[in-house]
């Protein structure tokens, strides 16, 4: 070896002559030092996984519930291998050059995932509850624009004219009911149109320039979508795609709050999210629209009328067939963080109006919109402790559960909501995209019994992450943070399904120590933080500690949602595995 270490010719080519000595010279895997070290190795790892925050869970897995895990756990294997290793697939991603491959960009996996085993199991999972959800944004296009084009009297407006492609691509179109059918003026998409005039609907449709209705649905969708492009071009970086987010809730909010609209839209909401698992939804609205009875175009002056109306659909579906089982819904009422402070105290002071008036359908309040853009927790501090004492006086509840962290920042004040958050008692906190980087308060989140809801699909479509394989979340559920699953704003993301499999999927495929048993944890948490009822700080604490081994719906519902997932479990093994083998390998990890 010396004259070939002196000729030093790189790379290193062993002379067939010299390797059969040098291969001697290896230690073989079995040698005693080796399996030592590797005994170690194992132990360090399993040692760390015993921080999980689904490492309970984990531990408490029924033998079937084993061997559907490692059911699923092959079957990823496979398709990582198969359907994920397949070169460039889809003319999107041939015009973008992007390689097919397990994790990749959701707006380019999605119609090839969709058609996965993976996806036919994770489907069908009990999901349990959706605890972060924004209800205008929650019913895929193709149901809703069909209702709205159904709708008589419906017309559609705007402050300028639709005459060329550049107006139609960012003007601030807008529908509502007439009681009487306009059909004169000029068209909305001639350069004539005299803005604001009200059109009908189904005739501006049958006449939009490119395609007649079929070219107008696609038109509507496209303002009311991130689309792919929109969603995978991070140069222009997260303000430009959160202006086109924005643009999406001021059209359609002039849709879904027409009250035949609103009815037909909750009654396919609820249908979505039971077929997809979703037993119970604390949905976030934000009340920054007017809210129209039938036959009506002056709107209603409160939102009395609205809650009324949610409430009584609720039941109705609860007591319906299809919706037998389904648990229920209640609202976060959520202000606007970019308001002023007198328009966010009036938006407050309506919050415990409603609460008077309807308690059970209120669950607490929240903050939206861009917190890059909009003002900090620390300086609405004001309008925070107000709204407590005002809650005080009239002897209502209403907790905090606030989106913090959904910002590439750390240490801008967006990143520090997430401080202000948890001192001022958020039960649960929105996204928390930037948590990970706050060891302490990882410490004070997982001490005070706060759930991280995060929405992985919506983090990157909204350009905080790449793909889901660079998501903070494994980092969270490493360090023992309780978390779970949600979808956010699914039609206006793409997801095109108020359901949560998506998320799912893609959290499944993205990350290897997660598996199955990883997705029950998420899913049993969001039964365990859902706002079923009002609680006190002191109870809500105690429920969560407590469990199933608790007296309150929290309990009963955790154990119902149990049995669900042990026939989940039987089901995966019954339909996709032999179960003897899988119950040996089960039982000898």
């Amino acid at each position: 070896m010396q004259a070939r270490v002196k000729n030093m010719n790189w790379p290193s080519k062993i002379p067939d002559d010299e390797w059969e000595e040098v291969a001697q010279g290896i230690p073989s895997k079995e040698e005693p030092f080796i399996t030592k070290y590797v005994s170690g190795r194992e132990a360090l790892v399993a040692e760390e996984k015993k921080q999980r925050s689904d490492y309970a869970f984990r531990q408490s897995l029924s033998p079937i519930a084993r061997s559907a895990c490692n059911i699923v756990s092959r079957i990823r294997a496979e398709e990582q291998a198969s359907t994920w290793n397949s070169g460039f697939e889809g003319i999107l991603a041939r015009e973008i050059g992007a390689n097919v491959y397990p994790g990749m960009m959701f707006s380019l996996a999605k119609e090839k995932m969709e058609q996965t085993k993976l996806w036919k199991i994770v489907r069908k999972m009990p999901k349990g509850a959706l605890l972060h959800a924004h209800l205008d944004a929650m019913v895929d296009f193709d149901y809703l624009f069909g209702v709205l084009l159904d709708t008589k009297g419906m017309h559609i407006y705007c402050g300028e004219h639709l005459g060329t492609e550049t107006a139609r691509e960012g003007a601030p179109v807008k529908f509502k009911f007439q009681k009487t059918e306009k059909v004169d003026g000029k068209s909305i998409w001639s350069t004539e149109y005299v803005p604001g005039t009200p059109i009908l609907l189904t005739k501006a449709a049958d006449e939009f320039p490119n395609g007649g209705r079929v070219g107008f649905i696609a038109w509507l969708k496209d303002r009311c979508t991130i689309t792919n492009s929109e969603s995978i071009e991070h140069h222009h970086g997260v303000d430009a795609v959160w202006r086109k987010f924005a643009s999406c809730f001021s059209i359609l909010n002039t849709i879904i709050f027409y009250e035949p609209i609103f009815k037909l839209f909750l009654r396919y909401m609820m249908k979505m999210l039971f077929e997809d698992g979703v037993k119970w939804v604390d949905l976030r609205l934000a009340f920054a629209f007017r809210y129209y009875r039938e036959g009506c175009d002056e709107p209603e002056e409160t939102f009395v009328r609205l809650f009324k109306v949610f409430g009584e659909e609720i039941e109705k579906f609860k007591s319906s067939e299809e919706g037998k089982g389904f648990w229920g819904a209640r609202i976060i009422w959520t202000g606007l963080r970019v308001l002023d402070t007198r328009k966010i105290v009036e938006d407050m002071d309506a919050c415990i109006a409603i609460k008077l008036a309807y308690p059970h359908l209120i669950s607490g309040y929240d903050l939206a919109g861009q917190e890059d853009a909009g003002r900090s927790l620390k300086d609405v501090l004001p309008e925070l402790f107000w709204f407590k004492k005002q809650c005080a006086q009239e002897g209502v509840d209403i907790p905090f559960f606030f989106h913090a962290g959904e910002t590439l920042g750390d240490g801008s004040d967006t990143d520090e909501n997430l401080f202000d958050a948890v001192l001022l008692g958020t039960r649960r906190i929105g996204h928390g995209f930037s948590l990970y980087k706050h060891p302490l308060l990882i410490d004070m989140v997982k001490d005070k019994r706060i759930l991280v809801e995060s929405c992985p699909i919506s983090n990157e479509v909204l350009r905080l992450c790449a793909s889901v394989m660079s998501h903070p979340l494994p980092a969270l559920i490493a360090r023992g943070v309780s978390c779970s699953l949600s979808n956010d704003d699914p039609a206006i993301l793409g997801q095109d399904t108020a359901g949560t499999t998506h998320d799912f999927w893609q959290a499944l495929q993205g990350w290897d120590n997660l598996g199955l048993a990883g997705l029950g944890s998420l899913a049993e948490n969001s039964v365990r933080w859902a706002a079923f009822e009002d609680q006190s700080s002191s109870q809500w604490v105690q429920g969560i500690k407590d469990a199933t081994l608790g007296g309150g719906v929290r309990a009963a519902r955790m154990k119902e949602w149990s049995i669900e997932w042990e026939q989940f479990c039987l089901w995966i093994v019954t339909e996709f595995g032999d179960y003897t083998e899988d119950l040996k390998l089960s039982n000898s990890n």
